[in-house]
């Protein structure tokens, strides 16, 4: 049985590249990626609006787990041995500068996605990868002495010693069955990173406005997050409701994406706004109530919000009752909709589940019942929410199980 390649990397994503160029070792190793369809790196070109959020800026691992909903602090060790620092100095080293905006995500300077792409591209011709796209891998079959056969769709069989699966997450559980076959255990995959439908909303003719410092919650959980608010023609999106999604993914899919949410357009406390409130009616009692938006809202929306509080355009701030103040108050905090359904938030498609941490050593990320099969980046049960945290994944894991198995 001949021997093609030392290492075989199934998959041609971010965690795949960055695998399969460290088990290279600078080409003392022969590695191949494999790459079932015809592109490579697709979510790196799309991420972040096409300008690649590499990673983020939080440069403590005890800090960074917090930002996985699932997965997270098993990774401490691992964010450790190799975390931002150490990607923004990989990146810097092979002429890739990039730069930190102000909610802490890391771009590269150039603003453009391909310029990580072209990267990580030149770094796997330059340690000698052997790239193959439109070759699916249908079975893994590990031989007797430590050899493993990956059956392909398109062709014969491919022999090598060690084998790195960063096929990325799947929509279909049946999907990971040339995973689960070998007798690793699966988590279900559920979507997550994804925005709220709302068909009913009286706003969506308001669709791109939104709020800088808002919150979102589904009343009668503990699930709540704050941040950017945006209305859409769909429903709501942005930060706080993108962030929320991730942290309830496994919660609102059992709810087959029908719940119900509260929205706080200030960012503040129900009694600091009344305060807020007040202090305008002492100050400015002449002033009209819809006339004058207050907590940083835009005209528009603040004049919606009175509207469905009951408030009509002449109305001063002396003379508003204090039934249309509570009125008021409650929509500026507790604005409730019924969300049904969701719509994928960009390409940036992320699923919850896959491999289960507790099949592979987190320290290389090879399974602990099969020695010389890996899995790094998104094909693991580990999952971030926006801002580079995902990628931070994938660069994590692949350089790790890169290593282990070039090494």
């Amino acid at each position: 049985m001949k021997v093609q390649f030392d290492v075989v990397v199934i998959g041609g994503g971010a965690a795949g590249f960055f695998a399969a160029i460290h088990a290279a070792q600078g080409g003392q190793r022969e590695v191949a990626i494999l790459e079932k369809t015809s592109k490579l790196l697709t979510k790196v070109l799309v991420s972040g609006g096409g300008r690649c959020n590499v990673t983020h800026d939080c440069m403590y691992a005890n800090k960074l787990v917090k930002n996985y909903p699932r997965g997270g602090n098993s990774l401490k060790k691992a964010f450790e041995t190799f975390g931002p620092t150490d990607t923004v100095k990989w990146f810097e080293s092979k002429g890739v500068r990039l730069k930190t905006e102000g909610d802490g995500r890391m771009f590269p300077v150039s603003n453009s996605s391909q310029t990580i792409a072209d990267c990580l591209l030149n770094e796997a011709e330059r340690a000698g990868v052997d790239i193959q796209i439109k070759t699916e891998v249908k079975a893994i079959v590990p031989q007797t002495g430590g050899l493993f056969q990956l059956e392909t769709a398109q062709g014969g069989p491919i022999i090598c010693r060690k084998v790195i699966v960063t096929s990325g997450g799947f929509s279909k559980p049946e999907t990971y069955d040339f995973i689960s076959k070998l007798g690793i255990s699966i988590a279900a995959p559920v979507p997550s990173l994804f925005t709220f439908n709302v068909p009913d909303s009286d706003l969506k003719d308001l669709m791109g406005l939104s709020v800088a410092k808002g919150s979102v919650q589904i009343p009668g959980t503990g699930w709540k997050q704050e941040g950017p608010v945006l209305i859409t023609h769909w429903g709501f999106s942005a930060p706080a409701v993108i962030k929320l999604s991730a942290w309830a993914a496994i919660d609102l899919n059992k709810r087959s994406y029908k719940f119900p949410i509260l929205i706080n357009w200030t960012g503040l406390g129900e009694e600091d706004v009344r305060a807020a409130l007040r202090q305008m009616r002492e100050i400015h009692p002449n002033k009209t109530v819809k006339g004058n938006a207050c907590f940083d809202i835009s005209a528009r929306l603040w004049e919606r919000l009175c509207d469905k509080a009951g408030i009509v355009q002449e109305v001063r701030h002396a003379e508003v009752p204090a039934k249309s103040i509570n009125r008021l108050v409650e929509m500026l905090v507790r604005s409730p909709f019924d969300v049904s359904g969701k719509t994928t938030w960009k390409e940036e498609f992320v699923t919850c589940g896959g491999v289960e941490l507790d099949e592979v050593e987190l320290h290389t990320f090879e399974s602990n019942k099969i020695p010389g099969l890996y899995f790094a980046g998104e094909v693991l049960n580990v999952d971030g929410i926006t801002g580079g945290f995902n990628f931070q994944h994938a660069w994590t894991s692949g350089y790790l199980a890169g290593m282990s198995a070039g090494g």
